[in-house]
């Protein structure tokens, strides 16, 4: 088993999660503007504005900056509209970081997919995005874009067709960029935009708890792995049990084979890091 490959990405999740994807088959996508990082798809977009008023700065035309602040600023309030949900996954196996933050506090599991299989479903709407992390986003195509538009004379109003569609295509951007302070995640992110209606048919669902509703969009699983021709246990490469959990594995090994997945029985493993939760 190679623990350090980049063919292997890892899903950190909660038993519930796994047996909506074992027994039912199905991917959940949640929206990324309710993760961790509060700053989430807005980072690029301000640091997009940022970069594109730089360039003014240097090159002109100067006047216009404040009409770019407000437009970014108009933008940012239609976050929400323009919302991707993902699936968010890890280079690193059996991590105590990811274990706190994704796995249920190190009680969860890690669950081992192959990357390949994962680029051959991303197709449509579905992509399959490394997250970068950075606050500079000079160097991005988009702020030349933006500052071609800019010094033809455009109006800066999203009423223009063709900001519209630069301002749509930062949006789709953004979601592959997370403030740097998370480089430690190696993350990447299976990523749905459902405002890009004409690829993407698949109905929303909604999980009520005591305290909050939340949107997601069920990936069918099964079709999926039909599609490039693999069975869920090609997919997934392994389970592993968190540091902090008290699933028995036999236990975990039986439900396995009384779902009919006998194969990925034999691939159940437990967690060797040695995280302990602080004392309350």
């Amino acid at each position: 088993m190679n623990r350090n490959s980049r063919e292997i990405l890892y899903h950190y999740t909660d038993f519930q999660a796994l047996d909506g994807i074992l027994r039912q088959k199905q991917l959940r996508v949640n929206n990324i503007l309710n993760m961790n990082d509060a700053a989430e798809m807005r980072h690029f977009m301000r640091g997009l504005c940022m970069a594109v008023i730089h360039r003014l700065e240097d090159d002109g035309p100067r006047d216009k900056i404040p009409a770019v602040r407000q437009l970014f600023h108009e933008e940012l309030k239609k976050d929400f509209s323009y919302s991707a949900y993902a699936a968010c996954f890890s280079f690193h196996r059996d991590d105590a970081a990811q274990w706190e933050r994704y796995g249920n506090r190190g009680r969860g599991v890690c669950i081992a997919f192959q990357s390949r299989f994962l680029e051959k479903m991303s197709t449509g709407a579905l992509s399959l995005q490394q997250v970068f992390y950075q606050d500079d986003m000079d160097g991005h195509e988009l702020v030349r874009v933006f500052c071609r538009f800019i010094q033809g004379g455009a109006v800066l109003s999203d009423n223009d067709p063709d900001i519209k569609e630069a301002l749509r295509d930062a949006w789709i951007c953004s979601v592959a960029f997370k403030h740097p302070s998370f480089w430690s995640e190696h993350e990447m992110r299976l990523v749905v935009f459902p405002f890009e209606k004409e690829d993407f048919d698949v109905q929303p669902c909604y999980h009520i708890t005591t305290e909050r509703i939340k949107k997601y969009y069920p990936l069918d699983l099964e079709s999926m792995c039909c599609r490039v021709g693999i069975g869920l246990e090609d997919l997934i490469t392994e389970i592993i049990i968190g540091p902090e959990s008290t699933q028995s594995p036999a236990i975990l090994q039986d439900y396995l084979r009384d779902n009919g997945l006998d194969a990925l029985a034999e691939r159940v493993y437990l967690s060797s890091c040695p995280l302990r939760r602080p004392p309350v």
